[in-house]
């Protein structure tokens, strides 16, 4: 009985018809030219360059080899660049981080309702990249000093913003517009690690007697660290090259490594591009550095929410 009935199975069952002779065997020799033109671009955009800014970084003007320019970047002005970056990126990394944190979990674990969900991820996906000349002007719209929240505050409640000594070009308030692309860079890629929080495990921890403390401190919390601390680093990285809304909102007044590097290649009185060279080495060092301990920790956290 069970020999008829497998029978007719394979009789019913749609047979593959097979593949011409002169196409046996090609499927695993053709299908890797898909990612061609993703290899040609990483190659002329990505490596092509940083090869060549590694080279300019260890040669004089005139070509010869020289360990001069690595030397200069502890020159007491390019220390100081390096450092303000530095600081710049962990205020505007870890205020993005928590203020990001919290309204991820407001709209992944606060029961909001759905389209508010949508609407935000929405927006998160828009703001995330937005940035340059348009968000300097946004902000100086908005908390310059004529700017629509400055002159409300002014005239409805006395108060005066500036008067407190806040400036939307200083340290502070570069920190508070980085935040405008921060924070849902923050949403978007924590998000995944909020929904990866499986219910069953709140749920054991119940019916063992764990409070919800507890359940966070001994099991929510260890699984969202790796998660929340890449996060951290991704966005001190995304910091760190922002060039365009600095000059754009304070011209090259504040001497952050972008504006240096910017100077040195594009010709003033501080004018050696091998030099700039070197800073870009620099950067990309200390980028790659963030982005690989990003990527252990993501890895490190995607184990939890297979």
């Amino acid at each position: 009985m069970t020999t008829i009935a497998t029978d007719a199975l394979e009789e019913t069952a749609p047979r593959t018809a097979p593949r011409p002779p002169f196409l046996r065997g090609a499927r695993g020799r053709w299908d890797w030219l898909g990612a061609l033109p993703y290899l040609a671009f990483t190659a002329l955009f990505m490596v092509a360059p940083v090869f060549y800014l590694v080279t300019g970084a260890f040669q004089h003007p005139d070509g010869g080899f020289t360990l001069q320019n690595i030397r200069d970047l502890a020159a007491p002005n390019i220390a100081a660049s390096y450092w303000l970056s530095i600081r710049l990126s962990l205020a505007s990394a870890l205020i993005g981080t928590v203020a990001g944190l919290l309204l991820a979990w407001a709209v992944v674990l606060g029961g909001l309702p759905s389209w508010v969900r949508s609407a935000v991820t929405t927006f998160s996906g828009v703001a995330s990249n937005f940035a340059g000349v348009p968000l300097a002007f946004a902000f100086i719209a908005t908390l310059g000093r004529i700017g629509l929240v400055t002159v409300l505050l002014r005239d409805l409640f006395g108060f005066n913003l500036y008067g407190t000594g806040f400036s939307l070009f200083s340290f502070w308030g570069l920190a508070l517009t980085y935040l405008y692309f921060q924070m849902p860079l923050m949403l978007l890629v924590v998000t995944p690690a909020l929904e990866g929080l499986k219910p069953d495990w709140s749920e054991a921890a119940a019916s063992l007697g764990a409070s919800r403390f507890q359940f966070w401190r001994h099991v929510g919390a260890p699984v969202l660290a790796p998660s929340v601390l890449g996060c951290f680093l991704l966005l001190f990285a995304n910091a760190f090259g922002t060039l365009a809304t600095v000059i754009a909102l304070t011209g090259s007044n504040f001497s952050v490594v972008p504006i240096l590097l910017f100077q040195q290649i594009r010709g003033n009185v501080l004018y050696n591009p091998n030099l700039g060279y070197a800073l870009a080495v620099g950067m990309i060092a200390i980028m790659a550095v963030s982005n690989t301990l990003y990527l252990m920790l993501r890895a490190r956290a995607e184990r939890w929410q297979r």
